[in-house]
């Protein structure tokens, strides 16, 4: 319950500072539904591991996910409203925008995900006695944790390279056909 509740006053205040942020409705609220639609990532992961949905370290891997996606996002609509000012076609911008942020979104993305794998595979390096061991009690506590992450950050990143962009040309479409419908 506290989680939960945690989870949506950090929404709340994203939305808050993202409308300060950007000054635009849609802009935040496709940052959010990126947050919002990375979950399904930390589902599916959870399935795909067979691991059960721990509501304590789930959860809290879910508000630190939420963190990474929103920063992803946040670089890649910033770069494009920037870009729109200079350019006189948005899909360019949209695709330049692509172009110019594809290689950041993707080194967030693999340096966590590759931090993260050995909580993952519940691997504990020792390097005092120079051991690596699989599956120790003291891996099995951060797994559920990691696992949101890595497979919530690998699904948001898709969302954040593909449907972002896709929606942001969606928004200027419908600009287009209401113009075109008015001045008709």
């Amino acid at each position: 319950e506290f989680l939960t509740g945690a989870f949506g006053v950090a929404l709340f205040l994203m939305l808050m500072i993202l409308l300060l942020q950007f000054n635009s409705f849609y802009s935040a609220f496709l940052i959010l539904f990126a947050v919002v639609m990375s979950t399904a990532g930390v589902f599916i992961g959870l399935i795909v591991t067979a691991q059960p949905f721990g509501i304590v370290m789930s959860g809290v891997g879910v508000i630190a996910l939420a963190g990474i996606v929103v920063n992803n996002n946040i670089i890649l609509i910033d770069t494009f409203d920037f870009l729109k000012t200079k350019t006189s076609n948005i899909r360019e911008a949209i695709i330049k925008t692509g172009a110019q942020r594809l290689r950041p979104v993707l080194l967030t993305t693999t340096t966590t995900v590759l931090g993260l794998l050995p909580m993952v595979t519940m691997t504990n390096v020792d390097f005092i006695s120079r051991e690596i061991t699989r599956g120790s009690p003291d891996t099995q506590w951060w797994v559920q944790l990691s696992t949101a992450i890595v497979f919530g950050l690998l699904f948001a990143t898709f969302l954040t390279l593909v449907v972002t962009p896709s929606a942001l040309m969606f928004r200027e479409n419908i600009k287009n056909w209401y113009k075109n419908k008015i001045s008709s």
